[in-house]
């Protein structure tokens, strides 16, 4: 049984095909995935898939860094009526210098006040950062500590980063796009990181992994390749192989993980 901790069901690519996209993705072993909102837009198009599909889709509702500059003057109050849905959690959040003209002051403010309203209500938050590793550590240990914890999704930090963010509450997503050939130094991190600390996502229609582990090759109708949900078990076996341990235990280890951090049912 596989949890995908993080992917964007929701994601306008993937929505002439969400039927048989889940189909494939519970045939496949998938037995949960939290589906991330992004922008206000997006927020009740995740409740929708969390109200079609209950036993699988656990809905996340935030602001992602990219998009800040698009929010409208009362977004808290709306992120904090999206919460009202049961079992969602806070995310995509974060911060990023990666972007073009980014304004790392305003997110800061946004990525603080989702923080807040995360620890409010008890609820854990999937983060996002790129290039801004210092600041956003600095805003975790700012905050005050999340009870439930927070997943650094897709975690490309340093070893150091992480080690700063375990006693924060942190755990650490590997996505399939991290088994590409030159992803080593993201590889060697976790290679490292604490094995009750890590869960495996696809960030699916996103950060597509090697062909070889596209057991679920999707394509949109513009024939743009896309990250297929029911690719997780592919994910799930390399990660076993690349820490060289048995892919039942590496199972049954990152489901006590989104059981802890996500809520997910045994």
């Amino acid at each position: 049984m596989y949890i995908d901790a993080h992917n964007h069901l929701q994601d306008p690519r993937l929505a002439a095909e969400v039927e048989s996209i889940v189909e494939a993705a519970a045939s496949a072993g998938v037995v949960g995935m939290v589906v991330n909102g992004t922008t206000e837009q997006d927020w009740p198009h995740v409740q929708a898939l969390a109200e079609r599909y209950p036993d699988l889709v656990r809905p996340a509702f935030g602001l992602h860094p990219w998009f800040i500059r698009d929010r409208s003057p009362d977004w808290g109050r709306k992120l904090q009526d999206a919460l009202a849905f049961p079992g969602s959690s806070i995310g995509e959040i974060g911060l990023d210098r990666w972007i073009k003209d980014y304004d790392i002051e305003d997110q800061r403010h946004v990525f603080l006040e989702q923080l807040a309203l995360a620890s409010e209500l008890k609820r854990p938050a999937s983060i996002h950062c790129l290039r801004a590793w210092g600041e956003l550590v600095d805003c975790l240990e700012e905050a005050e500590r999340l009870e439930r914890g927070f997943l650094l999704h897709s975690f490309g930090g340093s070893l150091e980063v992480a080690q700063r963010c375990i006693p924060l509450g942190a755990y650490f997503s590997f996505p399939g796009a991290f088994a590409r050939e030159k992803k080593i130094k993201q590889r060697s991190v976790f290679a490292q990181l604490p094995l009750d600390r890590i869960l495996i996502e696809t960030d699916a229609p996103d950060q597509l992994p090697p062909r070889s582990l596209q057991s679920h090759p999707l394509q949109n109708e513009a024939g743009e390749a896309l990250n297929h949900p029911a690719n997780l078990g592919s994910i799930y076996d390399y990660f076993a192989d690349f820490r060289a341990i048995y892919a039942k235990d590496c199972a049954n280890q990152f489901m006590s993980n989104a059981i802890k951090l996500f809520g997910f049912a045994s």
